[in-house]
């Protein structure tokens, strides 16, 4: 499904291929020869989406693009099924595997490996060729790799990073009830989308 948001339309050339079940929603688009499959959606929040060549976004994907984030897809990237890319950069020649997690302001360098579960944070940076082993984290600019053991060492680098400030405009300790009525009329701009096809 092909919707217009906020007057954005989404472009696919020729060579593509979105699955009948795949969404693509406003500013979206995609290289020669990209591949959307079932279930996957590419959403363009206030902020555009774009997707080099030979790519594959696997099924139940969600990569959406943010107003100071936008997502930015390279060429030759598989992006599996379950992965979370929220406002990342992932460079060229990348594999993301299933359930993995890149958030805002994050870059996945060229020819690096997202193992299974693994996680980018936020306004982190991993260096190219790295490998992210399956479900650790990788925090900060550099990146440096955490287990998921060892989470009062990277809680020290995470802090800095600032989640809430960079995913919801908001400081550290605002109450769930403020974030999500923000959310919620962020989100209800979506009332007015139109689908094209």
């Amino acid at each position: 499904m092909l919707l217009e948001h906020e007057g954005a339309m989404p472009v696919v050339p020729e060579s593509a291929y979105v699955a009948p079940t795949a969404v693509l929603c406003g500013s979206v688009v995609l290289g020669e020869g990209a591949r959307v499959l079932h279930g996957a959606v590419l959403t363009a929040e206030n902020g555009e989406i774009r997707v080099g060549s030979d790519v594959v976004v696997m099924e139940n994907a969600l990569v959406r693009g943010r107003a100071d984030h936008p997502a930015t897809v390279g060429d030759a990237v598989l992006i599996g099924p379950h992965a979370h890319i929220n406002g990342a950069t992932i460079e060229d020649e990348v594999f993301v595997a299933t359930g993995v997690s890149a958030f805002p302001g994050s870059v996945a360098g060229t020819r690096s490996e997202l193992r299974i579960n693994s996680v980018l944070h936020v306004n982190s940076r991993l260096a190219p060729d790295t490998v992210l082993p399956i479900g650790w984290i990788a925090a900060g600019d550099p990146a440096r790799l955490f287990s998921p053991d060892r989470h009062e060492e990277l809680w020290e680098v995470q802090k800095d990073l600032d989640f809430p400030g960079t995913v919801y405009k908001m400081p550290r300790g605002t109450s769930m009830r403020d974030i999500m009525a923000r959310q919620v009329d962020f989100f209800g701009s979506h009332k007015t989308d139109r689908v094209i096809e």
